[in-house]
């Protein structure tokens, strides 16, 4: 398992230096100019030029690409141009929100998609299928947008069981503000979850290793535990893993809606404002947010299945 996490993670190192690139190519190749952004367009030329030098924005493409990644080398991200402070400062305040939202959202997720799951597998064709079946049809069409609206609007105006945005201040002020979020962004997860656990057990129920254990005589609770359960999630790990990590989008939008300071209103700014520091840092952090997801995936896929430890 050691050499298999070894691997795993050496074969990161050219997928973050490939992302950094990338982000870094495509920020510069993105029309407009931030000195301009900054003081407007009245500035003068003196004003605008004195800007990109103390930027470093005059300087060629090339080396501001060798100090991008020599300062990420060493854990330096720079200096946003707006907010006048480091970035990795910044991204101590910014990130923790978007991982906390990330958490509740994948927790809401298993809790809601794994007995959904397994009901719809037990009563394959029955009420309870055909509704959370059409139930995923208009979840999966329904923009993530809309349905925190929606959300704000029954749960925050309407029943006042939860604020309409903000983060709150203590830890569980967060936990709270973070609810609404959190179902909005779970309720794109779980239509992939539900299906997807629902196909691999009524799989592994009709597989040969299931019949021999009905034919020995094994308990029904031990035959979903220990064979139609266990080998049910090993799909389920993929999706959930694949669908976690598009929280990290879904994170970006939904942030937005309900005036979350994370990740997502980070970037936004930083897009609006034409922050290279800060798109550059806030989209690799997204970038290796998925990565680690994807690492997380792979360790569960070898404990659940040896086999994928040897490849």
């Amino acid at each position: 398992m050691l050499r298999f996490l070894i691997r795993r993670l050496l074969l990161l190192i050219p997928v973050v230096v490939g992302v950094a690139t990338l982000t870094f190519m495509l920020m510069h190749m993105t029309p407009g100019d931030p000195a301009r952004t900054y003081l407007g367009d009245r500035a003068s030329p003196q004003a605008l030029a004195a800007l990109r030098h103390q930027w470093g924005l005059d300087q060629p493409l090339w080396r501001q690409y060798l100090a991008f990644m020599g300062g990420l080398a060493t854990g330096n991200l720079g200096q946003s141009m707006f907010f006048h402070d480091s970035i990795v400062s910044l991204l101590a305040i910014r990130l923790p929100p978007t991982l906390l939202l990330m958490a509740i959202a994948t927790l809401f997720s298993i809790l809601i998609s794994v007995p959904l799951a397994v009901w719809m597998a037990l009563s394959r064709g029955g009420a309870v299928d055909t509704a959370v079946r059409s139930f995923n049809s208009v979840a999966q069409g329904t923009p993530l947008f809309f349905t925190g609206a929606v959300l704000i609007a029954v749960f925050s105006l309407k029943l006042h069981w939860f604020p309409v945005a903000g983060y709150g201040k203590t830890f569980g002020e967060h936990v709270v503000s973070l609810i609404l979020p959190s179902i909005a962004v779970a309720l794109v997860i779980i239509p992939f979850l539900i299906r997807g656990l629902r196909g691999a057990l009524i799989d592994a129920l009709n597989s040969e290793f299931v019949n021999f254990a009905k034919a020995k005589g094994l308990s029904r609770r031990a035959i979903w535990t220990h064979y139609a359960l266990r080998n049910a999630a090993i799909p389920g790990i993929s999706i959930l893993g694949i669908q976690v990590g598009y929280l990290a989008g879904g994170s970006l939008v939904i942030e937005n809606v309900f005036a979350i300071p994370g990740m997502g209103t980070f970037l936004m700014k930083g897009i609006l404002n034409r922050d290279f520091p800060v798109v550059q840092a806030s989209a690799l952090i997204f970038a290796l947010l998925v990565i680690f997801v994807y690492l997380l995936t792979d360790i569960a896929y070898g404990l659940f299945d040896p086999r994928v430890r040897v490849k």
